[in-house]
């Protein structure tokens, strides 16, 4: 585990100063996705590429199992991505995510909304590439859980010429063990896969596009995209879907017992 994080430490020391001086000299810095790329190797990812990615004007929609899965894609596509607000907060960790572009919103600010979709259009246009994990939460590679919408309002109306490119993340064997589900705390995960020897197979998994304008609304959008996935898995596996088991329990939370 100490070799592990000592590697990401010096990745973060060789790749971050070479990005800010990129920006410098306002150049489009290839560093964010460099440093992904690597960090997931050094965690044990044996990252395969499956298809063929789109490179701008796309949003990709993808199954969630690990952090692992930010660390690949972004590796693998340079996109950027909607995360938790608590991340931007979070020591270093925000920090990094903030230099890949990352989109912060707040899940539980239920009156917020419409704020949040204008500031994902204005990324959306920016960026080349951005990714939601619509299932809300981490799951453990042989379940698919419903997905949320409120994110794909920015598809509504979709802006030109912008495609969704649904994308499975596939672990294989490994996919139980690394997946981050029930009342794991994130350090103990990051701890748990840091130590484990070895690398693990990653396929990550780039499927056919489609224009969001040909499933109108963002409920018909995010039923292509999880039928998709799906049928992605299910050919993966050999086997049908199983349900989640921790689907109704939050990572890290338990309710309070009511007096």
């Amino acid at each position: 585990m100490w070799g592990r994080v000592a590697l990401l430490l010096l990745a973060v020391l060789s790749h971050v100063p070479m990005h800010y001086l990129w920006r410098l000299l306002r150049l489009s810095s290839p560093w964010p996705r460099w440093f992904l790329g690597r960090a997931a190797w050094i965690a044990g990812a044996r990252v395969v590429r499956v298809g063929v990615p789109l490179r701008r004007d796309v949003f990709y929609v993808s199954n969630h199992l690990s952090w692992i899965d930010i660390l690949a894609l972004g590796g693998a596509s340079g996109t950027a991505f909607v995360a938790k607000a608590e991340i931007g907060a979070a020591p270093v960790i925000g920090w990094l995510a903030g230099l890949n572009r990352t989109v912060y919103v707040k899940r539980e600010n239920r009156l917020g909304v419409a704020e949040q979709i204008n500031q994902l259009r204005d990324a959306l246009a920016e960026n080349w590439a951005i990714t939601v994990f619509p299932e809300g939460t981490t799951t453990d590679g042989k379940s698919l859980l419903p997905f949320k919408t409120p994110m794909l309002r920015v598809l509504e109306p979709p802006p030109p010429g912008v495609m969704v490119q649904p994308v499975l993340l596939d672990y294989g064997d490994a996919s139980e063990e690394i997946g981050w589900i029930g009342q794991e705390r994130g350090l103990n995960n990051a701890r748990r896969i840091l130590a484990r020897k070895g690398g693990f197979a990653l396929k990550v998994h780039f499927l056919e596009p489609f224009f969001p304008a040909d499933f109108p609304g963002r409920k018909a959008i995010a039923a292509e995209s999880r039928r998709r996935i799906e049928d992605a898995l299910v050919g993966a596996l050999g086997l049908p879907l199983r349900p989640f088991r921790f689907a109704e329990e939050a990572i890290g939370y338990k309710p309070s017992p009511q007096p």
